[in-house]
């Protein structure tokens, strides 16, 4: 997902700073800092820039952008809507409309994170009027898929209340959804037409998911899918993974087990190279839930093993909670008896640990 609409560029954007290069060079020290991945003490450079003073608004804009951007990654989020307010109010002075179009959208990035969502909207329409009305593609294109990403946490938040199933969210949490898909497609269609296809599988992998909320699992699985020839031909491991993943969940809903069970296996495979130990986790509980609804409980037992040694080893104990919980109805299936109690018995001190009520009522079903 992006992070911001734009990230100014100091060398290139900054003219002069008066009284010497003392403002200019703070800031490109700040600039280099948040680049190499220390916000923090990039912020402290960049306010000493402003310290040091400027009279030239072009360097001054680019320098709150860049606050404004740092501030957001180490998740200070009214600091960061401060210093993008500062710039749009710059760039409207200056009657700089790309430099608004740019503040605007990192204001409405902001904005959406911090639960604003109807602000957060106005500032990326104005985003994206003001980018067509230069002509301005790939500005444009980051407006259209910022959108989308408004409307899809809006939904998402709303969704929420009621712990809803894919495709059976209330009217309001629908509408959103499906803002978020028309415009999702149009930046798909405009990142095709520029051929972009970085930003194309970022919109196919959104869609996806979108359309999987919505319960439209095919149209689910015809984005995911794209999405996943395109991180192989890039050879974008994390995002094959995801993609992966998104396909299992979509096959589930649409009862196609053997499909979903290659997909997470596939998913599992990824997370062990990428040595991500969480997903890797997940993965297990997936494919052991999967092999369950194919009825072949000696594989789900197997995988459901694994997930428990997983999350153990993660220190989860919800997910430790779920493994026993799944592992003693293997056993049961399995006709393993005494396993099953034991396993039972486990995720009852686990809920009760936790604090889990109805954790603690199903395990005594299961004792029982």
């Amino acid at each position: 997902m992006s992070v911001s609409a734009s990230a100014e560029n100091l060398s290139t954007d900054a003219q002069s700073c008066d009284g010497g290069s003392m403002c200019l060079e703070l800031a490109l020290e700040g600039e280099r800092l948040c680049k190499a991945g220390d916000c923090r003490a990039g912020v402290a450079f960049f306010q000493a820039a402003i310290q040091a003073g400027t009279d030239d608004l072009r360097t001054l804009s680019a320098i709150y952008s860049q606050l404004g951007n740092a501030f957001f990654y180490l998740g200070d989020y009214n600091m960061a809507m401060e210093y993008h307010k500062h710039d749009l109010k710059l760039a409207r002075e200056m009657n700089d409309k790309l430099g608004e179009a740019k503040a605007s959208g990192n204001l409405g990035n902001t904005l959406k994170v911090m639960g604003k969502f109807a602000e957060a909207i106005q500032c990326c329409k104005r985003h994206l009027e003001i980018s067509r009305s230069l002509g301005d593609k790939l500005s444009e294109g980051r407006a259209l898929y910022n959108l989308g990403n408004v409307y899809h946490a809006q939904g998402k938040q709303l969704g929420r209340v009621g712990q809803n199933d894919p495709g059976h969210f209330p009217q309001e949490v629908r509408e959103c959804l499906l803002q978020a898909v028309e415009y999702y497609e149009e930046n798909l269609e405009l990142m095709r037409s520029l051929g972009d296809m970085a930003a194309v599988g970022r919109a196919c992998g959104n869609l996806g998911n979108t359309c999987y909320l919505l319960g439209e699992f095919s149209s689910a699985i015809r984005y995911h899918t794209e999405r996943l020839r395109i991180a192989q031909e890039a050879g974008d491991r994390a995002a094959e993974r995801r993609a992966n993943s998104n396909l299992g969940n979509s096959h589930i809903f649409l009862g196609e087990f053997e499909n979903a069970a290659e997909h997470y296996k596939r998913t599992l495979a990824l997370a062990e190279e990428l040595g991500d130990a969480a997903v890797e986790a997940q993965a297990c509980y997936s494919l052991g839930n999967t092999y369950t609804l194919l009825r072949e409980h000696r594989a789900a037992e197997e995988y459901h093993a694994r997930h428990l040694a997983a999350a153990r080893k993660l220190g989860d104990r919800v997910g430790e909670g779920r493994a026993c919980w799944s592992l003693g109805n293997a056993h049961a299936a399995l006709g393993h008896h005494e396993k099953a109690l034991y396993y039972a018995t486990q995720h009852y001190h686990i809920s009760k640990e936790l604090g889990d009520v109805l954790g603690m009522a199903t395990a005594q079903m299961n004792m029982g």
